[in-house]
């Protein structure tokens, strides 16, 4: 038999992670440093259901109120509290045209940071686009609980494409414009403002053999979050192109990748740097500026990868898949630091840049009676105005800690076994005794 070795992962650092599978469910993982840095599922919210599944998901990583949007399969957006997954807002995208939402699915979703379209505070903008191209930017009025009616402000409904299928959306940093592409649909570009196409793509010329190949966009990303005129994007080809829109309309730079469809891209706060996830598994870092591979991340996925995302603060990396694991990657070493198996197929992954590591702490009295409520204890207050801690059921080793306020804290006595009650009540005399001190049973 083929000799295995177990490689222990070294963690990662604290943060926490949302999850979207393919039977609707939202799960939250967390890595604390207590924990050492070993990410946990803490939290599932909604119930399977394939009908539910999430398509594309955004966050606006608010500090003072934030949402979260999920577009699923069935045609419905939700607005959720990214903090406790309660529902918020629940609207059914149908477009004007009456068509089905199984016939055209939503495949781009962003939740916009800042109010538009003349909003109130308390709204918020969303901006959706179906397989057909068709294009929305609505407001809508957050409520204040999910038994509220969810009300829709101003919208703006356009197509961004003749024929062919959207199949990537992405907005970029500014969120002033957003580009659109797909199968038979060159990448183009357009200003949210006024919603109409300001730029759009040339297709590459033949090859040596004549040979045409077919549009056909998988995923896109804009390298800068300030600027709008670089972006990269991913083709069915096994192709990652670099457009600059104040250049020209092909593609300034063009590689191969592997030999199967990319399925995502994603881009490193530097500005230069991308990272790539084909069908096959494979995730790899490359520089775009000279189309050169930095180097593939060591490990390999067992399913076609569907999205990654960066950490805003921490040099890592995530990505899932099909294959069911979240992993978590070391940017600079390129090596698996962590991964979670959570059963079902994943469609997107979202960091919470918000995540506190630290817990509030407790005053000390507070501390005391939080204490006792978790060990099935009561607190006494006696006629003195000492706090003492009772057990309500005694087990049969006692422990006694004594603290006087002074430096000869840690005296205490053991007394283990059955303790007569006669020796137990003189223990007690001789303690209170002493001004001051606290008797707690542990």
């Amino acid at each position: 038999m083929p000799r295995t070795t177990t490689v222990d992962l070294p963690g990662c650092p604290p943060l926490r992670a949302l999850t979207f599978d393919v039977l609707g469910l939202v799960k939250v993982v967390e890595a604390r440093t207590k924990q050492g840095g070993v990410p946990k599922v803490v939290e599932r919210w909604g119930e399977p259901d394939s009908s539910k599944c999430v398509l594309a998901a955004s966050m606006n990583n608010s500090q003072s109120d934030p949402l979260l949007a999920v577009a699923r399969r069935n045609g419905a957006i939700e607005v959720l509290n990214p903090l406790n997954g309660d529902l918020c807002v629940s609207i059914l995208d149908v477009s004007d045209a009456g068509v089905h939402p199984e016939n055209d699915a939503t495949v781009g979703l962003h939740l916009f940071r800042k109010p538009r379209l003349g909003c109130a505070s308390r709204t918020c903008t969303l901006l959706t686009c179906t397989t057909k191209g068709n294009a929305t930017m609505r407001s809508i009025e957050v409520a204040n609980s999910s038994a509220d009616s969810a009300s829709s402000g101003s919208s703006r409904t356009w197509n961004v494409c003749a024929s062919g299928n959207i199949l990537c959306c992405e907005v970029d940093g500014t969120e002033n414009y957003s580009l659109f592409g797909g199968k038979g649909v060159e990448v183009n570009l357009w200003d949210l403002g006024t919603c109409s196409k300001i730029w759009s793509a040339k297709p590459p010329p033949k090859n040596s053999l004549g040979i045409f190949t077919p549009t056909w966009f998988t995923s896109t990303a804009f390298l800068d979050n300030n600027d709008h005129r670089k972006f990269v994007t991913g083709t069915n080809n096994h192709q990652v192109r670099l457009y600059d829109i104040s250049a020209q309309r092909k593609p300034v730079i063009s590689f191969d990748f592997r030999e199967t469809p990319i399925r995502a891209v994603s881009q490193d706060l530097d500005g230069h740097t991308i990272y790539i996830g084909n069908g096959s598994g494979d995730l790899a870092a490359a520089d775009i500026r000279t189309g050169k591979l930095l180097g593939c991340f060591l490990g390999k996925c067992s399913g076609s990868i569907r999205s990654i995302t960066r950490h805003p603060e921490h040099p890592l990396l995530a990505s899932c898949g099909l294959d069911g694991y979240l992993r978590f990657w070391d940017i600079k070493t390129r090596q698996p630091l962590s991964a979670v198996f959570l059963k079902q197929h994943l469609m997107d992954v979202i960091f919470d840049s918000n995540f506190d590591d630290q817990e509030e702490s407790l005053p000390a009295t507070d501390l005391l009676v939080h204490e006792a409520q978790d060990t099935n204890e009561i607190v006494i207050n006696d006629e003195t105005g000492i706090q003492r801690v009772k057990r309500k059921k005694a087990k049969k080793g006692t422990r006694i800690v004594m603290d006087t306020g002074v430096e000869d804290q840690g005296n205490f006595a053991y007394a283990i076994g059955k303790v007569q009650r006669e020796q137990l009540h003189s223990i007690f005399d001789q303690l209170l005794e002493r001004e001051g001190s606290r008797v707690l049973f542990a």
